[in-house]
């Protein structure tokens, strides 16, 4: 199934049902009074975020979305049923926007998280609510109301704990599957990703952390190169990135130039992203490295510059169990500085 992250969609709620003109007949009142119901109300549109959904691929067949109208009022003072209403199903990190103002309508953060898009149209009145000392048999009811129609544009960020960026070919690929219960395509050539995939971490005490893998980035990305920043979204909502190198074949010649052409890029796609919790993975030590640094001196390095690093072999799995421990230890970390920051700016508090 092929990852997509924007759709348009066209939504509309039910029209509300006419209210009835009615009057009571019964066997000896011959003048009974109006007895019409009231019209049912039209079915909502509703959208709801899933974690079973993973992409808006769906969204590519069914672009248009009716939620049932009510029905009319009957004599005998019964009243129309209530319209269907409709649920559109999402993947969590979802953002609703109407599609000619741009105004964000719904952002759909957390799991069954549902949000009303489209109330439907309320039912007319039937005759009985109009019957007055001066006209006992009014011979008229109101109409339901109609629905409402609105364009909508979704747009898919994932939520993740873990953002995983890099060059093309540096084995991020195959660090997630090895990290997760991901199963990535992997190949020994550059683009192999084309779009994000996403994993989860499961730790001895069944603690998790979701980890996304951004297609690989290229110098040149902000005017488009490669895949361009097309997926860099997908981090903007991650705790931190984790940044994957390839010491035995750096595209610029040095690690370090690597690790500085990516972060050039995120700061020219959004430069919040360059701000967030970082740590650098030096991968591929079970090759030998050919006119480079070690891997310890090329980790040492990064050390000085302020950032955490450790040299692994995704392939082999050798320093994994150690990257696991330290992306749960940061993960933390950021929850527990997260937690603090909203105490403080708590409004109630």
């Amino acid at each position: 199934m092929a990852f997509v992250d924007e759709a348009e969609i066209t939504v509309r709620s039910g029209d509300g049902g006419a209210g009835c003109i009615s009057f009571h007949r019964e066997r000896f009142i011959p003048k009974g009074g109006p007895d019409g119901g009231d019209g049912g109300k039209g079915g909502d549109v509703l959208i709801k975020a899933t974690r079973r959904l993973y992409s808006l691929y769906d969204f590519g067949s069914r672009r248009y979305f009716k939620a049932q109208n009510g029905r009319p009022g009957r004599g005998k003072n019964r009243s129309g049923k209530k319209g269907s209403d409709i649920e559109i199903l999402v993947p969590v990190g979802t953002m609703v926007k109407d599609k000619e103002t741009g105004e964000l309508l719904a952002d759909l953060l957390h799991d069954n998280q549902q949000i009303l898009l489209v109330a439907g149209g309320e039912g007319g009145k039937g005759n009985k609510h109009f019957a007055t000392a001066t006209n006992r048999a009014p011979r008229f009811a109101q109409g339901g109301r109609k629905g409402k129609e609105n364009r909508l544009k979704l747009e898919l960020k994932l939520i993740a704990d873990i953002g995983i960026i890099g060059l093309p070919n540096a084995g991020k690929s195959t660090l997630l599957s090895c990290l997760s219960n991901a199963h990535p395509k992997i190949a020994d050539y550059p683009f192999t990703t084309l779009a994000p995939n996403l994993g989860v971490i499961v730790f001895d005490d069944e603690q998790s952390l979701t980890i996304a893998d951004i297609p690989g980035l290229v110098e040149g990305a902000s005017n488009g190169r490669g895949l361009g920043h097309r997926f860099l979204q997908h981090i903007e909502r991650t705790s931190f990135l984790l940044y994957v190198l390839d010491i035995h074949h750096p595209s610029s010649g040095d690690v370090l130039k690597d690790f500085s052409l990516v972060q050039q890029e995120l700061d020219s796609f959004h430069p919040s992203l360059i701000k967030k919790d970082q740590a650098v993975v030096i991968n591929k030590i079970d090759l030998t490295p050919i006119n480079n640094k070690s891997s310890e001196e090329t980790c040492r390095a990064f050390n000085d510059l302020g950032y955490e690093c450790l040299a692994i072999s995704a392939l082999t799995g050798k320093g994994v169990e150690k990257l696991k421990q330290l992306l749960r230890d940061k993960a933390l970390s950021v929850k527990v500085a997260e937690d603090i920051r909203s105490l403080y700016m708590d409004p109630d508090r």
